[in-house]
């Protein structure tokens, strides 16, 4: 759907701290959405895809937290300009969805792809 693609924005990391300081007084008070595309294609060509949603629901943030924050440089090369398993968890109000999609590779999903494929997984 076009309204849609031109409603998303992508979280880049930050340029700078005056760009974290944007991106966070955007994310203060609203929910946004994390997608994690996942793909494995096999020797033989066969391709498996899925994808993982999380949504994340920040606090309503005072400029000088936000600020506070930006200043600590945990900001700094991370999606979004937060590091939710870091002291940018505190920021966050509410996750749905797995936390492992938001810091980094959604494994349980990841490890069902696979296994779809026919790869060994380890048993637990």
């Amino acid at each position: 759907d076009i309204e849609v693609a031109r409603r998303i924005r992508t979280l880049a990391q930050p340029e700078d701290p005056g760009d974290a300081v944007a991106t966070l007084t955007r994310l203060s008070g609203r929910t946004h959405r994390i997608l994690t595309g996942l793909a494995v294609v096999t020797p033989d060509e066969r391709s498996f895809t899925t994808h993982v949603t999380t949504e994340v629901t920040f606090r309503t943030l005072p400029s000088v937290r936000i600020h506070a924050y930006v200043a600590s440089g945990e900001p700094m090369g991370k999606a979004g300009a937060y590091a939710i398993q870091g002291e940018g968890g505190e920021l966050v109000e509410r996750v749905e969805g797995p936390l492992d999609n938001v810091i980094g590779l959604p494994m349980e999903a990841t490890l069902r792809l696979l296994g779809d494929a026919g790869y060994p997984l380890p048993s637990s």
